[in-house]
């Protein structure tokens, strides 16, 4: 499957399970929001998770993204890249965040500046997977 046949999928439904390894390569799983953006599945994670740990020490990552009955999905894998407060401008970083929330399905926010201070309070990041694997099975509705 390409990423251009799953977009509308990846659109539609936000509700994933990313994995991510631990040192000891063994799988990390965490249940979260996803989206797409500049041709890439998104996502934003607090500063202080294992799966930013993982990610910094590995890249390898693989996004599921199911419908709400879990009878349809679509997985993407591919390298991670981490945009956060240690390695981007902070103006960047905080357009950035607020891209991929709108990406994850949450529209405009309610209150912008108080959204940029949680994600500066807590250090969180935008990950940005590069799809060079996508799989799935769903049926167009």
């Amino acid at each position: 499957m390409r990423f251009d046949d799953a977009l509308p999928f990846l659109r539609a439904h936000h509700t994933s399970v990313v994995t991510t390894f631990r040192r000891d390569g063994a799988a990390q799983m965490s249940i979260l929001v996803s989206g797409v953006r500049d041709g890439r599945v998104v996502f934003v994670v607090r500063g202080n998770t294992a799966k930013l740990g993982n990610l910094r020490r590995d890249p390898r990552c693989a996004v599921m993204t199911v419908n709400p009955d879990w009878s349809g999905y679509v997985t993407v894998e591919g390298p991670a890249s981490i945009r956060g407060w240690d390695n981007t401008d902070a103006e960047e970083l905080r357009l950035l965040l607020r891209e991929a929330f709108v990406a994850c399905g949450d529209g405009e926010h309610s209150n912008w500046d108080e959204y940029d201070r949680v994600m500066k309070d807590e250090r969180r990041a935008v990950i940005r997977v590069e799809p060079e694997r996508v799989y799935g099975f769903w049926r167009p509705g």
